[in-house]
């Protein structure tokens, strides 16, 4: 596979060591490429690549060179020059298609480009023909590569934002694709959300200030000796080499390489295509941190329309914080109905595609007033538990073994509070078979207590009691002969159910 996670490679199209020799013996030319650099552009950021035609040198097709590709023939193409981008540095190889000039129905649809040996392959899929010697109009996916170019400066303006907000922080490999940035660096502990947030404001500073790019070749020794390059040393470098500058022209920092000009913005080695100006890519934001391997961690980032997808998201996740914020500061919130909205939250804040700084923030948030909600509620439930059974207590006081009893608690019921008491009454009215109703908003709580002498004696059982009048409240029940309990909705049946419970009861007693 490629490493850029493109169209797998057909090992019969590319071309080895042994290869290799056999274009050189032929006197075949390495590919000159610097027309991938031939773009101009607009203030508003409108770019206009240079198309050229080209010779084609070589085909290889099924692990041979061949005169001749045809129809259906997955073919590597070696031609004198080309706009193409071959994969390396990180970037993502360039994708399009060539017209055969000598006729124009016969074309390459090119989905990779690799370079070895400085020999350039373009590789794809052949309709028509395509010999050596014909000359080819090439045309790569122009939008492609200038999401491409983006996300490549974008990648250096990181680079650069991490050592400020980070220190030692040192290029460890990135991925520069369509769609995102991929970045790799020593760090030995998570981005905090400040870190995070850091990052970007750093980067969306050198989009506002719409910074000149620029890239020219330079003499390697000199070029290292620039203040504040970034560059990774164990890699091996052209002599000269070429070195992309934001905001400050390679001949100023060449000139005085010790000078501090070069550590007040983003300066590296870098053969990749890029934008023109900083502001090119609209908007700049991280939307993942992570761990890799120890002391590695990895970024995901993305630009112009993905960024402010991602931003909206953002803000909408942050408004529907707000509102829960709002609402539990003000007291004004049902608890199971504001939990349940706080979990959703939670959930889609991790799934989302968002600024990483943004996304950290709303968690602590809502993770610290969910934990207030969930010790508030506790502490209510023991009062409202407390109140339950001091309640039963009472009625047990005033009911001593009566051998029914059906009551609605007036204080807000809970299934704890009922099953408490009727531990009490269990003990203290032994002959007593009871129904408690517990009402918290539209909810309704009942357990039901049939004592064994009670039990065998008739026809009455806690389950089939508490099943009498179930339905009529949508509930769920549990239990046996015994002790069962339940619950349900419909706190405005609750005089009617207190009748079918009673009506029932009554039945089986006789």
């Amino acid at each position: 596979m490629s490493r850029c996670g493109g169209v797998a490679d057909d090992d019969k199209t590319d071309i080895d060591v042994h290869a290799i020799s056999e274009l050189q013996k032929t006197g075949v030319v390495t590919t000159d490429d610097s027309p991938k650099y031939k773009y101009t552009s607009d203030e508003e950021g409108n770019y206009n690549f240079e198309l050229i035609s080209a010779k084609v040198l070589a085909l290889r097709v099924g692990g041979k060179f061949v005169n001749t590709a045809e129809s259906g023939d997955r073919v590597g193409v070696i031609l004198d020059r080309t706009c193409f981008y071959a994969e390396q540095g990180g970037q993502i190889f360039d994708i399009g298609f060539m017209v055969n000039t000598s006729c124009s129905d016969s074309e390459i649809l090119i989905n990779n480009v690799q370079v070895k040996a400085g020999y350039i392959i373009h590789k794809g899929i052949v309709e028509g023909t395509v010999s050596v010697g014909n000359v080819l109009e090439l045309s790569f996916d122009e939008p492609r590569r200038r999401k491409i170019m983006n996300n490549h400066t974008a990648t250096h303006l990181l680079n650069f934002a991490l050592r400020k907000h980070c220190g030692d922080a040192d290029q460890r490999g990135s991925l520069v694709t369509d769609d995102r940035l991929r970045f790799d660096f020593s760090y030995k502990s998570p981005l905090t959300t400040e870190q995070l947030e850091g990052v970007d404001i750093v980067v969306s500073e050198f989009i506002a200030k719409n910074n000149e790019v620029y890239a020219k070749e330079a003499p390697l020794a000199v070029s290292r000796e620039i203040q504040g390059l970034r560059a990774m040393f164990d890699e091996t470098y052209p002599d000269p080499v070429r070195v992309v500058s934001i905001g400050i022209p390679v001949e100023t920092l060449v000139s005085d390489p010790t000078a501090p000009a070069g550590s007040v913005t983003s300066v590296e080695f870098c053969g990749g295509t890029h934008l023109q100006r900083s502001g090119h890519m609209n908007k700049f934001t991280v939307v993942s941190e992570k761990p890799i391997s120890k002391g590695v961690r990895r970024i995901f980032a993305v630009t112009d329309g993905e960024a402010v997808a991602a931003v909206q998201r953002g803000n909408a996740l942050q408004r529907r914080t707000d509102t829960l914020l709002n609402k539990f500061h003000r007291g004004d919130y049902v608890y199971h109905d504001i939990i349940s909205h706080v979990n959703t939250l939670i959930q889609d804040n991790d799934k989302a595609v968002i600024p990483a700084w943004q996304r950290d923030r709303i968690r602590d948030n809502v993770t610290e007033m969910k934990a207030k909600l969930d010790k508030k509620q506790i502490e209510q439930e023991k009062v409202l538990v407390s109140e339950n059974a001091n309640e039963i207590k009472e009625i047990i006081a005033n009911n001593t073994n009566a051998p029914l009893i059906i009551e609605v608690l007036k204080s807000k019921g809970t299934s704890k509070g009922i099953s408490e008491g009727l531990k009490v009454m269990r003990k203290k009215s032994p002959e007593t078979a009871a129904i408690i109703f517990g009402v918290n908003g539209d909810d309704i709580f009942f357990h039901g207590i049939v004592p064994k002498k009670v039990s065998s004696g008739s026809d009455l059982q806690a389950h089939q009691w508490l099943q009498s009048f179930a339905d009529r409240l949508s509930a769920k029940c549990g239990g046996r002969e015994l002790y069962a309990q339940g619950s349900g909705k419909g706190a405005d049946k609750i005089a009617e159910i207190v009748q079918i419970a009673k009506q029932f009861a009554e039945a089986k007693l006789q």
